[in-house]
């Protein structure tokens, strides 16, 4: 699984470095005074350019697997109430299931260094300081969160964090129009009718 991480990391690595040192883009965006940089964290490149172009960031997620938005935002984030993803843990642990939630939570700490790490060093190169993804995701105006409390165990959250669950969803239309539309057939020899 490692080197797939690694293998797919490389490639979004190598997309951000073209965008980055292009030079004729670059100065296209630099030259267009852009107001903000509207991006997903899980690849940082937004943010590189965000932070090259000053201009403030507005992230848009579900959630970074490896946690790395706690740490950004500073947020809260007990592993005694706050339930990991894949453990089926719910906001109400015994203690069993909150060392489950420890154990499952080591792993990302590996899978943060081996995903972000390049894009440490790429953003120290470009921006000619050192900076660390972290220091980088700290500076988001916004968070848009794809959350919805309806749906998942509450969490702490910063203020400037913002639940926008259920925002790719269509909206909702009534079946029963839909229904009442069909014209009506004969029905079958042993077929049972119902009203609405």
């Amino acid at each position: 699984m490692e080197l797939g991480v690694k293998n797919t990391s490389a490639i979004f690595l190598s997309t951000c470095e073209h965008l980055l040192y292009n030079k004729e883009l670059m100065r296209y965006l630099e030259e267009s005074k852009f107001d903000a940089v509207f991006t997903d964290p899980i690849l940082p490149c937004g943010q590189i350019l965000a932070e090259h172009l000053s201009v403030p960031s507005v992230f848009y997620l579900q959630q970074i697997p490896c946690g790395l938005e706690f740490e950004a935002t500073q947020c809260p984030n007990p592993p005694s109430y706050v339930p990991r993803v894949f453990t089926d843990n719910t906001d109400r642990m015994n203690f069993l299931q909150r060392v489950k939630n420890v154990i499952f939570d080591i792993p990302n700490f590996f899978l943060c260094d081996v995903v972000f790490q390049p894009y440490s060093k790429l953003a120290s190169e470009f921006l000619q300081r050192d900076v660390t993804v972290p220091d980088l995701l700290r500076k988001a105006s916004i968070w848009l969160v794809k959350l919805d409390f309806v749906l998942h165990y509450p969490r702490p959250l910063m203020p400037n964090m913002i639940l926008v669950g259920g925002v790719n969803c269509p909206m909702a239309c009534l079946v029963i129009a839909d229904f009442l539309s069909i014209p009506p057939s004969p029905l079958k020899k042993d077929s049972r009718c119902f009203e609405l």
